[in-house]
Formats: C-alpha cells, sequence, structure tokens
C-alpha cells in the first residue's frame, strides 16, 4: 500500500519538474516517483556491485587465486572466432 510521504523543493527545482511534467504530459507526482524508482534501482545495483568486489577481495585475501588482466585480455581477443580457447583459470 501507497503512503504519502513529502519532500521540500526549492521554487526553481518544482517549476523544473512541473515544466517537464507538462511536457510529458504526466503528472508532477508520476515523475517524481519514475525518478527516485529509477535512482533507487542504478544505487541497488551498484552497491551490489560494491558488494561483490569486496566478497572478491575477500576471497582474494583468503585464497591468493587470480586471474592477470593479460589473461583476459589474449581470451576476450580470440573469444566468439574460431580459435577461440577457454576461460582462464585462476592460479597463485
Amino acid at each position: 500500500m501507497a503512503r504519502p510521504t513529502s519532500i521540500k523543493l526549492d521554487d526553481d527545482m518544482k517549476g523544473r519538474i512541473q515544466q517537464l511534467a507538462d511536457a510529458r504530459q504526466r503528472s508532477a507526482h508520476w515523475l517524481m516517483c519514475e525518478a527516485i524508482g529509477q535512482y533507487v534501482e542504478r544505487e541497488e545495483r551498484r552497491e551490489a556491485f560494491r558488494q561483490n568486489a569486496l566478497t572478491a577481495w575477500e576471497d582474494y585475501q583468503a585464497t591468493g587465486l587470480h586471474v592477470t588482466a593479460d589473461e583476459v585480455e589474449q581470451w576476450l581477443v580470440r573469444w566468439g572466432k574460431d580459435d577461440e580457447v577457454p576461460a582462464p583459470t585462476c592460479h597463485k
């Protein structure tokens, strides 16, 4: 169930939102909900990426297993071609 909340905007920002809402034939409310939704989704993906990076770093510190950038680059250059090779494996 949606519940009302409030946000304080200066007059300039309110005017810009209303002008854009009018141009898009949408309400200012719809535009703000859409903007907040897109922001939250983007930031959730960014946070998931950050958490994955931290987990990968912790795994590397614990095991020492890695693949170098050169190894990945050499693999990618041949990826999808006739002389494609398997992805490099992790090593110490």
